[in-house]
């Protein structure tokens, strides 16, 4: 797994798909082209193949308020959001206020948002934001204190460097269905997508942003009409293997943190054409019924 590149820590993020995606952007000759997220989110992923030279630029939207004021600051305000956080004490008091901040803000500066967004991201348990305790409890008795994730000058190194490729960081506030309609008006046909939507099962117990079943169809009916390539990854449950019957799916494991370390299994579903490793081909859990598919 590569050394982490987000200032961000995320429910789900994709980061240890790094290997994976570089893999395939090389397979498939993506390489030093446009790739786009509709569902951002800590951009662990975009970022690492970013860094790493695999892509030229990265186009990146999120729908939550606190997500893209995070973004947007960083890129725009680096140096106001570093001297913030070097000023703010990582205390039980401190992760109070915010949380009230986030749960009421009105008359906040857009600063103060992503600001709130990051220090409750840094100090909330698995890095959820909605409704979730502080590290170490309220009592602080456990191993991991509530400054545990938040080593300031580690941060400041990270936010620093997203702030020096900004001239190839395309952030966008949209939804995912504007996003997507977004990128066929106006990026390379070649730009490769990797679509990470929030779960269909827990969705709404780790995003501040979450979808209902039908949301899910809608942008699953988006997608299979796409004319870019892209790569998708969800949680593997039977509705969303069935909205995807009419592409190639796999399963694959992620070591994760939501509440408790575990590995989960989740569905890699691919685009028609798409190149694919030999080690992901042979995890292939379900196969169109027609060839045209493939």
């Amino acid at each position: 797994m590569p050394l982490a590149t987000s200032p961000l820590r995320y429910p789900g993020g994709k980061a240890p798909l790094m290997g994976l995606v570089s893999q395939i952007i090389r397979l498939n000759k993506f390489q030093y082209g446009h790739y786009a997220e509709p569902y951002a989110g800590g951009c662990g992923l975009a970022l690492g193949l970013l860094y790493g030279g695999y892509v030229s630029d990265i186009h990146i939207n999120d729908i939550d308020r606190g997500i893209w004021s995070f973004w947007q600051v960083v890129l725009n305000q680096t140096d106001e959001f570093i001297d913030l956080m070097n000023r703010t004490p990582i205390t039980l008091d401190e992760w109070r206020r915010r949380r009230e901040m986030q749960r009421n803000q009105r008359g906040l500066s857009q600063l103060e948002i992503a600001f709130t967004t990051f220090f409750l991201n840094r100090t909330n348990r698995s890095g959820i934001i909605k409704n979730a305790g502080v590290i170490g409890g309220l009592n602080q008795a456990g191993d991991y204190k509530i400054d545990c994730r938040f080593t300031k000058s580690e941060l400041e190194r990270r936010i620093r460097r997203v702030r020096r490729y900004r001239d190839r960081i395309h952030l966008h506030r949209k939804d995912a269905l504007d996003f997507l309609r977004h990128v066929e008006r106006n990026l390379p046909e070649s730009t490769f997508l990797c679509i990470d939507p929030p779960y269909f099962n827990k969705g709404s117990t780790l995003y501040t942003s979450f979808y209902e079943p039908e949301d899910h169809a809608a942008v699953a009916a988006k997608i299979l009409d796409l004319d870019r390539p892209w790569l998708i990854t969800y949680d593997r449950c039977d509705e969303i293997s069935a909205l995807y019957a009419s592409r190639r799916q796999y399963e694959i494991s992620l070591n994760y943190s939501a509440q408790v370390k575990r590995v989960g299994s989740e569905l890699l579903i691919a685009s028609k054409g798409l190149k694919l490793p030999r080690q992901i081909r042979e995890t292939q859990v379900h196969k169109p019924q027609y060839r045209s598919a493939a």
